[in-house]
């Protein structure tokens, strides 16, 4: 089945996923039944209205997931959205682990995914908490504006490993060096790993 909407960069990632490959198909027809606009960004299919991320397809070892980027605003009615951990602030997954859950769950999954398009058409917000005591650089900071998941990377590490970044980040004196630590370490964070890892 092919539609106008789908991004032949996702067909690529699809024809190379050795794992999830049946679960991403799957995920990727019902998301795209729900008019979303298919991307790839962060090297996920990544599915937008209006040019606002409102849902991302990504596995990991242990499950794959649908991860709503604004998922913290989600009335979450079936109590199925997971917070990756406690530091992740905006996003929720819903985690699969075989094909059958999910061909059992395309009526909720499009609820939720809808729900989410309504968010964002509400221009609703997720209110960050602010931490006080972490000042981000600002070379950091366009970073997150650039690459929304690094952001969300960074806020699921645990309080010491993003101290022992902004430390990092915001040693150097000049603005060039600090940036180009922080492009080094960019993949490093999207890994969840801390600096010292």
């Amino acid at each position: 089945m092919t539609n106008s909407r789908m991004n032949p960069k996702v067909d690529e990632f699809l024809s190379k996923a050795k794992k999830w490959k049946e679960e991403y198909e799957q995920l990727r027809n019902i998301v795209l039944d729900c008019e979303l606009t298919e991307e790839f960004k962060w090297m996920h299919p990544c599915y937008t209205f209006e040019k606002n991320n409102i849902v991302l397809i990504h596995g990991f070892k242990e499950y794959c997931a649908l991860l709503f980027h604004k998922g913290a605003l989600l009335q979450d009615a079936h109590g199925i959205l997971i917070r990756q951990t406690e530091n992740v602030q905006a996003a929720r997954q819903i985690r699969f682990t075989n094909v059958r859950e999910i061909v059992e769950m395309e009526t909720i999954l499009k609820d939720y995914i809808y729900e989410a398009i309504e968010v964002e058409k509400a221009g609703l917000e997720v209110n960050f908490k602010k931490n006080t005591e972490i000042i981000i650089p600002e070379e950091l900071q366009n970073k997150f504006n650039e690459i929304p998941a690094l952001k969300t990377a960074f806020e699921a590490l645990t309080p010491g490993r993003q101290r022992a970044y902004i430390l990092y980040f915001s040693q150097p004196k000049q603005s060039k060096t600090r940036e180009s630590r922080v492009e080094k370490c960019i993949q490093q964070i999207l890994n969840g790993k801390g600096l010292n890892d």
